[in-house]
């Protein structure tokens, strides 16, 4: 597991901060991309001065969890995570070596498990799958700021 951090520009308008990690194939991984998250975004806050609140922390891990727990259940090897803060958008990406394009499944609240898609695809505001040479990478992005844009309602965690 190790991290290398990508070019960093000033703060203001077109502030750009990202970080890549490869994340091992052990259970522990999940837990460490969520760390790597948090400590992310503490730089961003503490380093460049950007606004990040308790909210943005929070949803941010819990679609690191869900991607990551997805690439960790459903293929082999290593995945990659990749985090950029660009333009008031957090992009968190995802890459693992299975090539299947995952979907959400219809809801159903008496289904045990398998909701991680759907919660993703409800607190982000674009989620994109791509197929790469080797397997594919999804990138979910949501807003740095606690504000939605107009027409989307804003998520609340407790």
């Amino acid at each position: 597991m190790g991290a290398q951090t990508g070019d960093e520009h000033g703060v203001g308008h077109g502030t750009q901060i990202q970080a890549s990690y490869a994340l091992g194939d052990d259970d522990g991984s999940i837990a460490y991309a969520r760390h790597l998250a948090v400590a992310f975004l503490e730089q961003a806050r503490t380093a460049h001065g950007l606004t990040v609140s308790a909210r943005v922390m929070d949803v941010t891990q819990l679609v690191v969890s869900e991607l990551v727990t997805n690439a960790r259940k459903y293929a082999p090897g290593p995945t990659l995570m990749h985090l950029r803060i660009a333009d008031g958008i957090v992009d968190v990406a995802v890459w693992d070596s299975d090539p299947t394009v995952p979907s959400a499944r219809t809801a159903d609240p008496g289904r045990i498990g398998q909701h991680g898609l759907e919660i993703v695809k409800a607190v982000a505001w674009h989620l994109e799958v791509e197929r790469e040479a080797v397997g594919k990478r999804i990138t979910a992005r949501l807003p740095l700021a606690d504000t939605p844009r107009s027409g989307v309602t804003a998520l609340r965690l407790p």
